[in-house]
């Protein structure tokens, strides 16, 4: 794998360019080249490697008896371009001509990241990291946490340098505090489920309550949109009326708040 390693440098073969041939995220190559040898790389890749580099095998013997020629070094060019510009434009094409070089490159990434973890790694948690990962990142702009938790990880994991700041710096700093102190108690036997069960607890009946106070506002909403209908006449809502409907639903919610007033003051 060492003499791998070293073409690779020579040929000027980046981890992103290789990632994006083989199809692959940028941290399942790194996982590639640190295994023992070749045979341990899944099949079809081993294969795309072996018609890159123009050899039959993955033995270090031939791989370190590859000669280093401008026409080799041309060869390997195209190879990897053509299969580069292949997988950009198949397998699932998005359009990003909106995005900016750095945003395409990072969703390609991510969705790079995505289909190899749903083929290559699945196992049974997979689809419930990324349906999680879904929910989390369509209430992002509602809850700003989200975003600090995501500097964090990315922190703790070796990603980011622990003193950079992207978003709101004194936010960061305490929630970042916070979630250490929490984590050294996690990792460190601190916290036993025995103890943690009435925090649990609150943690559940905050959740519910969250949801009946949702819960109860679409139905007061659902409410006054039928009586804002029984009193305009109409019986749904549609792209013609649906200005008049919300108007309605306006007045009325205001009438309510008046009377509300009126009898407290009664």
């Amino acid at each position: 794998m060492k003499n791998l390693n070293d073409l690779l440098q020579e040929l000027g073969i980046s981890k992103v360019k290789l990632a994006k041939y083989l199809g692959v995220s940028r941290q399942m190559i790194y996982n590639y080249l640190e295994l023992e040898s070749l045979n341990k790389w899944p099949k079809e890749k081993k294969i795309l490697l072996f018609k890159l580099l123009n050899i039959e095998d993955g033995s270090d013997e031939s791989i370190g008896n590859i000669k280093i020629t401008a026409e080799y070094l041309e060869d390997i060019e195209s190879r990897l371009n053509q299969n580069i510009k292949t997988n950009d434009s198949s397998d699932t094409y998005f359009d990003l001509k909106d995005l900016n070089k750095e945003e395409q490159i990072l969703v390609n990434d991510l969705i790079s990241l995505i289909k190899e973890k749903f083929t290559e790694e699945k196992n049974k948690d997979t689809y419930y990291e990324f349906l999680y990962l879904y929910h989390v990142l369509q209430s992002v702009d509602n809850v700003p946490e989200i975003k600090y938790m995501f500097a964090y990880l990315s922190k703790t994991t070796g990603f980011t340098d622990p003193m950079e700041f992207k978003f709101d710096e004194t936010a960061q700093f305490i929630l970042e505090s916070i979630v250490f102190t929490a984590m050294n108690l996690y990792n460190n036997g601190g916290a036993q489920k025995s103890k943690l069960v009435a925090s649990h607890e609150r943690f559940v009946k905050e959740i519910e309550n969250n949801k009946e106070e949702v819960l109860s506002r679409t139905q007061q909403l659902n409410t006054v949109k039928i009586q804002a209908l029984r009193e305009l006449g109409y019986s749904e809502i549609n792209p013609e009326n649906a200005q008049e409907v919300f108007n309605k639903m306006g007045e009325i919610q205001s009438r309510k708040v008046v009377m509300g007033n009126k009898k407290v003051t009664e």
